[in-house]
């Protein structure tokens, strides 16, 4: 399979049902499948919505054809991972060979709200790889018909199955943002998740995703290198700017972002970003043209799943120049 380009749908920007519209109104216009990631707040006040994700992702698989999954979801806070993969096995039940679960280890912006200790990351991606653990007990007893148990430092699982279960388990990607995950993941997991950074970081990424792989006695080739891509395309370089600078301020922000609690929070910091804070870090332009050669660069670096987010609130517009000036010309 070549080169595939979905379409997040951003669930902190858009209401539900214009999100499901603009995932339809994508697919017609040549993107190949739906990433919508889980969050309880959005990002910014200005962003204005935060829906269910496990609400939406029914309507968009309706609504589409393609792939779909939850680009990410932490299954270690707000989620204990059963709840996560009876949901997950659900959805891959309903629509058949579609449906995929982004597992990451969660942000503090999300998973704070239900009041418990807020660790450091080793402990985060630690709880993560448990739940992965967790997640694919169920699915393969659940699968052979029998119940799983499980009793770990973080999680514990009673004796139990899930009585709707696909045919086939949805394939399991993890979200990764550094190289010891990515090995990690290329260990247990079916597929990265990374999000848009500088070749070099990428390259390694992916080269350790690999290493992991063939220590497990895996093939790389048989895993999913998923890519999302944070953009700022409008008519004018103007209101790309404008739109970057509004809708995604956290594009420029140079440090990381998981302990951050309160969306207002953000919007103090954010009063701080220029545009020139942009530079390396999230492209903003008007040039479609600029945009493919950037996308052509991470196709090369070996990602197979690319899902692009543009942060601006004209998702038509965009969809239709991209559709006709940017996807086609890409090459896998």
């Amino acid at each position: 399979m070549g080169l595939q380009l979905g379409y997040a749908a951003m669930l902190a920007q858009f209401p539900p049902a214009e999100a499901v519209e603009l995932s339809a109104y994508a697919e017609r216009h040549g993107f190949d499948g739906v990433m919508a990631a889980d969050h309880f707040q959005p990002w910014l006040p200005q962003q204005g919505q935060a829906s269910f994700v496990w609400s939406v992702l029914p309507a968009i698989a309706a609504a589409t054809r393609g792939d779909f999954g939850p680009g990410v979801t932490a299954p270690t806070f707000r989620w204990h991972p059963a709840m996560v993969a009876q949901a997950s096995a659900t959805l891959a039940a309903m629509h058949p060979g579609r449906h995929w679960l982004g597992l990451g280890s969660g942000e503090a912006l999300n998973e704070h709200v239900v009041g418990e200790y807020w660790p450091e990351a080793p402990e985060r991606i630690a709880r993560m790889f448990e739940a992965v653990e967790v997640v694919k007990k169920l699915f393969q007893a659940s699968r052979a018909g029998r119940d799983a148990k499980h009793a770990g430092p973080h999680f514990r699982l009673e004796s139990s199955r899930l009585w709707t279960m696909p045919a086939e388990p949805p394939p399991i990607f993890v979200a990764a943002g550094g190289p010891v995950t990515a090995k990690r993941a290329g260990r247990t997991v079916d597929g990265l998740i990374t999000v848009d950074a500088p070749p070099e970081r990428l390259e390694v990424l992916l080269r350790r995703f690999h290493e992991g792989a063939r220590e497990a006695g895996r093939d790389p080739s048989t895993l999913t290198r998923v890519l999302q891509v944070h953009l700022s395309w409008a008519a004018t370089e103007e209101e790309a700017m404008r739109n970057a600078l509004t809708e995604w301020p956290i594009g420029a922000m140079r440090f990381p972002r998981a302990d951050i609690r309160s969306p207002f929070e953000v919007e103090q910091i954010a009063r701080h970003v220029r545009p020139e804070d942009f530079a390396g870090r999230m492209l903003v332009s008007a040039d479609p043209e600029v945009h493919r050669r950037e996308l052509q660069r991470y196709a090369d670096l070996g990602f197979d799943r690319i899902y692009l987010h543009n942060v601006g609130r004209n998702q038509r517009e965009w969809i239709d120049v991209f559709a006709r000036e940017v996807l086609p010309k890409l090459a896998g």
